[in-house]
């Protein structure tokens, strides 16, 4: 997962309270222009301070953006950790604090929807004011329209595969240009390289937060599965698919003793230990790999990703997330136009933004993932990015072919995702720590409080 590209879900009592604490210090400037005539906007999710080269490059795109456009001032904000943080994001929500054009994920979608907090951008989302809109995969927009509304601005797009270190690979005799792909594979793999020993496990995973609930939801693709009916109605993973994602993860755990005793692990844990070089494998999106060295002192060239293993061949799905910008209500139709300038400007142009892999590599940042996985293959943005990354590439681009050679069909999250792993987490933390844990039991628990979920989100 990316930096990371989940939500915890907040509960209803904290999220107002915070609402309410945050509210009167909205960043919504009082008027849309200023002196001069120019249309204000503030934008949020500007890069932390410690975050030196990313701020830079923030700042020197408003920089040039302004320039090309004299008529439009940016109010770039930083939210700090907020971005990342789930309370906090339902707070400013709740609480109307939100900047002009706000950062979400796709799993936010429908909170901010519920929230009447956000306008409708469909009669703004066309070709004249994002050039490369034709080119977004449609499946990263629909993620954001619901009943034919556009809600939201897709910036990023991720699909989930199997991380994994060839520099245990090839100490326990394992070809690390051959990853494995199938999940019967990944457990033998994992007991060759648990025998290395040294407190290394073979395959890790998650089991709170949340976290555990979104690898089940990747898992359970991978088989074919779905998370809910496709009517969003009712849970649809206590079935036999379902099943044997948690004996696949029981039987490594306590038949083969090859993913280590500690458990129980969040985002930051897994990938700490990873960073350690003290697992061999697991699930996740390519920059997994960006985080391990960025924030948790691994080396980029132990990392290597294969596409996300199937049952039996193939996997038949993986999940696939994301991120956007939301506009709040109320902007008028000039601040919105200006909002997506800007978007098109950072988020969305090859070679400009996120996108400009030559001023990434010269501030020796990690060029050449494949993501974000945002535009149509095939498409004229999609060929120009692709052009772009290779140029610029300072990885080594075997590393990553196993998975870009191999797509998979990506699946996205549900409405009500956070919710809903909420409530796996109770299910993978059971089958990881408890050798006794019923599949079977643990599965119909969480159906049952899922089908709650879903009947009271429904009301």
């Amino acid at each position: 997962m990316s930096v990371p590209h989940f939500r915890k879900v907040a509960a209803v009592a904290l999220a107002t309270g915070l609402g309410l604490g945050l509210a009167a210090c909205s960043t919504k400037s009082d008027d849309s222009t200023d002196a001069a005539g120019k249309t204000i906007i503030t934008v949020d999710c500007q890069p932390v301070g410690a975050q030196k080269n990313l701020l830079q490059a923030w700042n020197d795109d408003v920089k040039a953006f302004e320039a090309a456009n004299p008529t439009i001032k940016i109010k770039s904000v930083s939210v700090g950790t907020q971005c990342a943080n789930p309370p906090d994001f339902t707070a400013r929500l709740q609480g109307g604090s939100m900047t002009d054009v706000f950062y979400g994920y796709m799993t936010d979608v429908q909170q901010v929807i519920d929230s009447g907090q956000a306008m409708d951008i469909t009669a703004f989302a066309t070709k004249e004011n994002l050039p490369t809109w034709d080119d977004v995969l449609g499946d990263a927009k629909n993620t954001f329209t619901r009943d034919g509304k556009v809600w939201g601005i897709p910036t990023k797009n991720y699909s989930m595969g199997l991380v994994y270190n060839k520099t245990l690979f090839t100490k326990a005799g394992l070809d690390p240009k051959s990853p494995p792909k199938t999940w019967a594979e990944v457990r033998e793999a994992a007991k060759k390289i648990s025998a290395l020993g040294d407190g290394i496990a073979g395959f890790g995973e998650y089991s709170s937060g949340n976290t555990g609930g979104w690898h089940f939801t990747a898992e359970l693709y991978s088989q074919g599965g779905a998370l809910v009916t496709a009517d969003g109605k009712k849970a649809d993973f206590n079935n036999d698919m379902g099943k044997k994602v948690l004996q696949n993860l029981k039987d490594m755990r306590y038949g083969d003793n090859s993913m280590g005793a500690r458990q129980l692990l969040g985002w930051g844990d897994l990938l700490t230990i990873a960073g350690a070089g003290k697992v061999g494998m697991f699930v996740g999106a390519p920059d997994a790999t960006t985080a391990i060295v960025t924030q948790f002192q691994g080396k980029y060239e132990d990392w290597a990703m294969g596409p996300m293993p199937g049952q039996d061949g193939a996997a038949k799905g993986t999940l696939g997330g994301g991120e956007g910008y939301f506009f709040k209500k109320g902007l008028t139709d000039d601040q919105v136009k200006a909002g997506l300038k800007w978007l098109a400007f950072e988020k969305l142009t090859p070679g400009k933004g996120q996108f400009d892999y030559a001023r990434a590599k010269a501030q020796g940042e990690q060029v050449g993932l494949p993501q974000p996985q945002l535009f149509t293959p095939a498409s004229a943005s999609q060929k120009s990015e692709f052009d772009l990354r290779k140029a610029n590439g300072n990885i080594a681009p075997d590393d990553f072919a196993a998975f870009e050679n191999n797509p998979v069909a990506i699946k996205f999250e549900p409405a009500n995702a956070q919710g809903i792993y909420a409530i796996l987490d109770g299910a993978m933390s059971a089958i990881l720590t408890n050798p006794n844990a019923s599949v079977d039991a643990e599965l119909k628990k969480a159906e049952d409080k899922v089908n709650q979920l879903l009947a009271q989100a429904a009301k």
